[in-house]
């Protein structure tokens, strides 16, 4: 699983000062040291550094890991080592790229679950979980600026910018290593209604489609159905059939980027407001009411569920974030369903 994990506030705020070599910067620099945090340990060296050296092309951070320039506890490492606490990691001088520092405005969003360990918000469609790909910032930025005592806070796992619905978050680096083991052996159960258009049939259905990711020529992220491609498995409940629409539950067995959207996609049932994999002609018809239905102007695809074994307690932990409004009256103004499937 994608590691997530970056670097906590001690070292953010050391930002590298004298690691960083402006391009019109003549003045000797020496090598860093750094003392590895308890909240730091158990991250690979390679991610840690990728963090530290903000700017430095990835291609430059692994030539200095296999020549020998980045050392830990004055020993040679691999790109695999994972750091300890108390390690003494030499980072050589790098050369970084300047940029003009955006401030990012602190935000809190609704809080669904809080404790010691983990934060579970309800996240808002069209807001990204970080910044990156065109947007400045993010969840992820907004909360830690909100909340800058925070000695740590990372994001456990993702949600597509136009999914709203649950996002799990870390306080604490022990918390975000468990959950990640979690979601890698198929621990955790995440669902997420979502309404697309055509005549769906069946009660409980599984679809199982290879999927492969690529980048398009302006640089956008998709994802096809391709022979060859990562395995990939959701499980599919109808919950309410209309005339022409239907409201699913998808239980995710493998965690795909857009998953859930491609297996519908591929299989002729387009998600109602998808601007990626969707019926372009259909959404546009979508954003204004009618007779029949209410407008809906989003994409439906929401996470509404997730149980999971909490880090600390080890007890079974289920939260659940309600059908956002707007969802709720398309939902509604669709009338009387046809059938209820059983649950």
């Amino acid at each position: 699983m994608k590691d997530l994990e970056r670097i906590s506030g001690k070292t953010e705020q050391m930002k590298m000062q004298n690691d960083v070599v402006p391009p019109s910067s003549q003045a000797p620099v020496q090598a860093q040291f750094v003392t590895i945090t308890e909240e730091e340990a158990g991250q690979r060296i390679d991610n840690y550094l990728l963090r530290v050296c903000k700017g430095v092309p990835k291609s430059h951070i692994y030539r200095i890991l296999r020549s020998g320039e980045v050392r830990v506890n004055k020993g040679r490492i691999d790109q695999l080592y994972r750091l300890e606490s108390g390690d003494v990691v030499r980072i050589p001088p790098v050369r970084v790229a300047e940029k003009s520092t955006a401030v990012v405005p602190g935000a809190e969003f609704p809080i669904l679950f809080e404790d010691a360990h983990l934060l579970i918000i309800d996240k808002p469609c069209g807001v990204a979980v970080h910044g990156g790909s065109g947007v400045s910032y993010g969840v992820i930025e907004q909360l830690r600026a909100a909340r800058p005592d925070a000695k740590f806070l990372e994001l456990v796992h993702r949600l597509d910018r136009e999914t709203s619905g649950l996002l799990l978050l870390a306080k604490k680096r022990s918390a975000l290593t468990n959950l990640h083991e979690q979601m890698r052996d198929g621990l955790t159960d995440k669902r997420y209604l979502t309404m697309v258009a055509g005549d769906w049939k069946n009660a409980r259905q599984h679809i199982k489609l290879p999927l492969h990711k690529f980048t398009t020529a302006d640089g956008e992220r998709r994802v096809c159905v391709q022979a060859g491609g990562m395995e990939s498995h959701t499980v599919f409940s109808l919950l309410r059939k209309f005339d022409k629409f239907a409201l699913l539950e998808a239980e995710l067995k493998t965690g795909r980027t857009h998953q859930i959207r491609v297996h519908l996609a591929s299989s002729g049932f387009a998600i109602l407001g998808d601007d990626k994999y969707g019926d372009f002609a259909l959404n546009r018809v979508l954003l204004k009411g009618d007779a029949t239905r209410g407008a809906l102007k989003r994409m439906f695809l929401h996470a509404h569920q997730i149980t999971f074994t909490h880090p600390e307690s080890g007890k079974d932990v289920t939260i659940n974030a309600p059908l956002p409004a707007e969802c709720e009256r398309f939902l509604v103004s669709l009338g009387k369903p046809l059938n209820s499937a059983p649950r």
